[in-house]
């Protein structure tokens, strides 16, 4: 494992993550190490390859949401130290995983994600929760990396709608129901081995890849342990940093090897959990 320059956001950056609501690029791994986890996962996707065909994105998500409960080397990129310093610099010293999710793009691959804001549905207060974005390929605008607009997650939030859009990698398609102001979205481009930070409640998005490189990158929730749940669930977390001392949550171990998808109990529950606190008039949860 290479040499690492610290994570930690300087008190300036602090401030600045504090009124924009996004701090970006973080340095978390070398070239070889994203490389390493890039294999790992396309490896991953080829297995799950037959499985996914004709599925819209919404319905692959199985394959791509909270695989570090199964998968060991995606449990080691949601607890390495580098990428926990920088999450510790915004939520303090105990720090657990909420939840993670793949966000791949293939090339030319017109799947998108709308502008909309986290906060709105997760049910999680106080909002002491932040997403690391791991890029594991090139992020850039042609790709479709994610774009956000400086501010936005200052309260109070946008309306919603629902729309099922068969392209929109949302579960529900949900976007802002009122316009966004596009002019100023900022861009945030990722080489491999950096990853962005954003807060619950900021607008943010991304457009299809237009281009003939694929955009790899794994979303990782994290929260602080005096967060609470909305719902009649109490969910599966990973404590990666300190202690809980709230018990709000169900704490479970990582794992030990790399597991399949469909056959972990852990992976299945953590789904059928979160589903039910988040889209609880879904009867398919």
């Amino acid at each position: 494992m290479g040499e690492h320059p610290p994570t930690q956001l300087t008190p300036q950056q602090r401030v600045e993550y504090r009124e924009r609501g996004f701090h970006f690029p973080v340095r978390v791994f070398d070239e070889k190490e994203a490389a390493g986890f890039r294999t790992s996962f396309l490896e991953y996707l080829e297995r799950n390859e037959e499985k996914m065909k004709g599925k819209l994105p919404r319905d692959r998500r199985i394959y791509f949401t909270e695989t570090h409960l199964f998968l060991r080397w995606v449990c080691q990129i949601v607890s390495h130290p580098c990428v926990l310093d920088a999450v510790e610099s915004i939520l303090g010293p105990n720090i657990m995983v909420w939840g993670s999710q793949w966000f791949p793009k293939l090339p030319r691959d017109k799947a998108y994600v709308s502008w909309h804001q986290d906060a709105t549905y997760w049910g999680l207060t106080p909002p002491n929760v932040t997403t690391a974005w791991i890029a594991l390929s090139e992020s850039t605008l042609e790709n479709g990396c994610m774009q956000v607009v400086p501010g936005t997650h200052k309260p109070p939030l946008l309306p919603q709608r629902e729309t099922y859009a068969p392209d929109n990698m949302l579960s529900r398609g949900q976007e802002i129901a009122v316009e966004v102001d596009e002019a100023q979205a900022v861009s945030m481009c990722l080489q491999p081995g950096e990853m962005s930070l954003h807060d619950i409640g900021i607008v943010h998005g991304s457009g299809p890849n237009k281009s003939d490189k694929a955009r790899i990158g794994l979303a990782v929730r994290y929260m602080s342990t005096d967060v609470v749940q909305k719902g009649s669930e109490r969910e599966l977390v990973l404590l990666v940093r300190g202690k809980d001392e709230y018990g709000h949550f169900e704490i479970v171990s990582p794992p030990e090897s790399d597991g399949v998808c469909g056959e972990s109990a852990v992976h299945t529950e953590a789904l059928r959990r979160k589903s039910r606190n988040i889209m609880p008039n879904d009867p398919t949860t």
